[in-house]
């Protein structure tokens, strides 16, 4: 119990970390997203270079090195996360935050139907009709609106296929990030090399938006090694329930804080989504405790 109450608080900081990341990325309107996202891998390479070594993973480093399949796997695992971590800066500077939170909404149903899909997973009954309701409400905004939210499908596309892709490859948190950060990193310095914007120079910035750019590392890592260690501490049907705040919190600071209107169209695809989560959430208890019960009779018998 002790290592499960670690593991919700582990979860509970990492989902509210990525819940009000908007207020960071809000806070650097002035800095264009594709400058932010050049700082974002930066400043997150720097910092899990220095986690890996303080940590003595470096020989986990060198072993994968020898791996050339991993490093495939891990090369386009980085373009994925990196497009990803794009859209979702565009989307704060642009004002569509609801948008990037029904997009992270939409995210564990597609990890349920690229289970199916790809690694031959079997979802309950409920988790199918999930998915059936949630394509639903797509299906209606475009019916009804002649409109498909595709900034949240893309979000929702991008962050499944590089859980996916790790999964494929199961390491560490911070050891993949690293290699991941390394392989980006050369596209980044020889972005900022050829950049000229009013803040691509650190020397003419304030010192608020240079702590801001420095700081995206930490915002990068920090809740990323949180969702790491709670994955190691909880049961995953446990830990996808919890991965509702994040959107919840972005969705409240839209509404509450940027004062974003909710539009018709959305109030349709929101519906649905929420819908389809309850009947997912509910198939994932029913499931644990299944899989409880079938324990003890094994250890009874």
């Amino acid at each position: 119990m002790p290592q499960q109450r670690q593991g919700v608080l582990f979860a509970l900081a990492a989902y509210t970390m990525w819940g009000i990341a908007p207020l960071y990325f809000f806070a650097m309107k002035a800095v264009p997203a594709d400058e932010i996202l050049m700082h974002r891998i930066l400043w997150s390479f720097l910092l899990v270079l220095g986690l890996v070594l303080l940590q003595g993973q470096w020989g986990q480093i060198r072993q994968l090195l020898k791996q050339p399949k991993k490093l495939a796997i891990l090369t386009v695992s980085a373009l994925v996360i990196a497009s990803n971590w794009l859209g979702f800066i565009w989307a704060i500077s642009n004002e569509r935050v609801i948008d990037a939170s029904l997009g992270y909404y939409i995210n564990p149903l597609l990890n349920v139907a690229l289970g199916m899909l790809v690694l031959k997973e079997r979802p309950g009954k409920l988790s199918l009709v999930a998915i059936a309701v949630a394509a639903t409400g797509v299906v209606l905004q475009l019916i009804q609106y002649g409109s498909v939210p595709l900034l949240s499908l893309f979000l929702a596309s991008t962050f499944a296929c590089y859980g996916l892709l790790r999964k494929r490859i199961q390491l560490q948190a911070a050891t993949g990030l690293l290699i991941e950060t390394a392989l980006l990193l050369p596209l980044a310095v020889g972005y900022w090399y050829l950049l000229d914007t009013p803040t691509s120079n650190l020397a003419n910035n304030s010192t608020t938006i240079n702590t801001l750019l420095l700081a995206a590392g930490v915002v990068t890592t920090l809740p990323l090694l949180a969702f790491s260690a709670a994955a190691t501490r909880i049961p995953f049907y446990l830990l996808g329930m919890l991965q509702y705040i994040g959107p919840t919190f972005m969705l409240l600071m839209a509404l509450l804080v940027f004062n974003e209107p909710f539009k018709a169209e959305q109030t349709v695809t929101f519906g649905c989504i929420w819908a389809a989560l309850v009947l997912m959430s509910i198939d994932a208890v029913l499931t644990a405790k299944r899989k409880r019960r079938e324990r003890k009779l094994a250890a009874q018998g």
